[in-house]
């Protein structure tokens, strides 16, 4: 699909960011999508405003004044980012949205403005349905339907995203993946939860629980579960804890937690997010943790980067190794590619990955 306008980044006029930077990761950004684009600095509040009125894509940086920031609810079209974090643990900087799938990215700096065009241009080349499974903002799901052939026979592909378990990180960055497997024949979806660093370990694994419930139904066809990084390993367990599953997915996933703890991934994230060193909460570990949870007992696809993070290399060769041992049905696929590669729906590994998925779900028509 080709755009009939362009994608516009408008930048609100308190913004503190350096404009020729921001320009430079816009530009390389939409050369990549093959889109076209460009920043427009809003000089004053009436400009920000009449530029989000734009009736193309658009990617509303806000800045910090509050004014700007209260546009969100009145303009949930637009995909919004804020470069910073939130000021206090728990703040949401916008306010509710009038809309549903409204987005507000932040906390990622200027990187998050990759993620917030890249977001933008997908949920227009392929739009997605948003179906709640809680009252809170964060329990939903994006369901895209594949284009050709009985969507209600279609196999389920349900994709859970990373970020260390933590509130900055969302479902954006399965975006992706969703419209690859989509087009591949899937009734794909992209699972939001709430993240433990603001709501509990508790509550993150009930939403997946629950989301994956709603997404798998009375599906009548086979059922994928895909995670990246702290998503693997929810995948993983959430595949352990659901039999219906018929294909589990790690992409670079954190597959062993209490190793994990030990050797402070993430700057504590494993501790953060579940309360506690393993020593502490050793029953927390137990029941999370996917090397713990040997055998699965559904089939297991372990994907890993081999320019990633030495440990996150050395967890998803050792899982997979103890996986087999334990009499999982396991296939590991590890080639060159960061940890972001995996999740790029362009890259040699994701397409060797996608091809491994759909060779297991259509093995008679499809395997690239």
């Amino acid at each position: 699909m080709i755009f009939a306008s362009e994608v516009l980044v408008v930048t609100g006029p308190a913004l503190v960011a350096d404009l020729r930077l921001l320009t430079e990761v816009a530009d390389r950004e939409f050369a990549a999508l093959g889109v076209q684009g460009r920043v427009s600095p809003a000089a004053d509040l009436p400009a920000f405003r009449e530029a989000l009125e734009s009736p193309g894509p658009v990617v509303a940086v806000p800045g910090p004044d509050p004014e700007a920031r209260a546009l969100f609810a009145g303009h949930p079209r637009a995909v919004w980012v804020d470069l910073t974090k939130p000021a206090a643990p728990g703040d949401r900087f916008p306010p509710p949205a009038s809309g549903p799938g409204a987005t507000y990215l932040y906390g990622r700096g200027v990187g998050g403005l990759t993620w917030a065009i890249r977001h933008a241009v997908h949920r227009l080349r392929w739009p997605a349905r948003r179906v709640p499974y809680g009252e809170h903002p964060d329990q939903w799901a994006e369901v895209r339907l594949p284009e050709r052939g009985d969507a209600g026979r279609a196999p389920v592909a349900v994709l859970l995203h990373g970020g260390y378990w933590r509130s900055v990180w969302g479902a954006d960055l399965m975006d992706a993946l969703c419209v690859d497997l989509a087009g591949r024949g899937f009734a794909a979806w992209n699972l939001e939860y709430r993240r433990p660093d603001l709501h509990g370990w508790a509550a993150t694994t009930e939403d997946v629980a629950r989301g994956v419930a709603l997404a798998v139904g009375d599906a009548p066809g086979p059922v994928v579960l895909v995670g990246h990084s702290a998503g693997g390993q929810l995948a993983l367990r959430a595949a352990a804890d659901d039999r219906r599953v018929t294909l589990a997915v790690s992409l670079a996933g954190i597959v062993d937690l209490v190793e994990g703890e030990r050797r402070n991934l993430g700057d504590g994230a494993v501790e953060a997010a579940l309360g506690g060193t393993a020593d502490e909460a050793p029953g927390t570990y137990r029941d999370s943790s996917p090397m713990e949870r040997l055998p699965l007992g559904v089939p297991q696809l372990v994907v890993q980067g081999g320019g990633d993070n030495l440990d996150l290399l050395d967890l998803g060769r050792r899982y997979a190794r103890a996986a087999q041992d334990a009499g999982d049905d396991v296939t590991y696929l590890e080639m060159s590619g960061g940890h972001f590669d995996v999740i790029d729906a362009a890259s040699p590994i994701w397409r060797a990955t996608a091809g491994a998925i759909t060779g297991r779900v259509f093995p008679s028509d499809r395997s690239s």
